[in-house]
């Protein structure tokens, strides 16, 4: 610590670029999980895939820790070009101190941006537009963060929202007709889930349900 405040009080400026840099990396690590929830595809891939567990009335099968494991991987794998992108144009240059803090973070959010506006709804991005009193910006790069965010995640949740719904449909027939079974046979007594749970089971893994999930998010993005 005695290190790291030294060396801003120190006068040769590589000690200060060095400190630059750890304080520009301990506030991007602070900041991850939320640019990682709010700012890339791990919101809708975490709820569909809940939902998927939801319907299936697991319980906790698959376990939280692997659903997340899952959604992570599939966000590195569909953020990899934008990922790669931000390397290219922000963080390297500026590490190799070609470019200054202000231009890296220029370059940084273009691509994001460019992501973020592609999954958008107008409506939702129109909505915080108004309520902020901005003028129609004149491409995606003028509209800041501060909106593009929120108005991206509630798209997001909307998205989700809707194909977890898609998801229900199947397993509810199945819910039902199970039910109906049971009371025509006056076992009203037995809870429909204990019955009804192998066959839902045996329809998803039938169809390849985790195959067809993961393709249906894939082809989202």
């Amino acid at each position: 610590m005695n290190e790291f405040i030294n060396a801003f009080s120190g006068s040769n400026p590589e000690d200060i670029s060095t400190s630059v840099r750890l304080l520009l990396l301990l506030t991007v690590f602070s900041l991850a999980p939320s640019i990682l929830i709010l700012m890339t595809c791990f919101t809708r891939i975490i709820i569909v895939l809940s939902f998927v567990r939801t319907s299936l009335a697991t319980q906790q099968m698959p376990p939280n820790q692997v659903l997340i494991g899952i959604a992570l991987f599939m966000t590195f794998f569909i953020m990899a070009p934008t990922f790669q992108e931000i390397n290219e144009e922000a963080l390297s240059p500026l590490l190799n101190e070609e470019i200054g803090l202000e231009e890296a973070y220029q370059s940084a959010s273009e691509p994001i941006k460019s992501f973020m506006a592609e999954h958008t709804r107008q409506k939702d991005l129109a909505l915080f537009m108004d309520y902020a009193q901005m003028e129609a910006p004149e491409s995606v790069q003028d509209i800041p963060l501060t909106t593009l965010v929120p108005a991206f995640a509630i798209s997001e949740l909307k998205t989700a929202f809707q194909m977890g719904f898609m998801i229900f449909i199947p397993f509810l027939v199945i819910d039902m007709a199970v039910a109906s079974v049971l009371m025509s046979m006056g076992m009203m007594m037995l809870p429909p889930v204990m019955i009804s749970l192998p066959f839902k089971i045996l329809l998803f893994v039938l169809v390849d349900g985790w195959y067809l999930i993961a393709q249906s998010l894939l082809n989202g993005f």
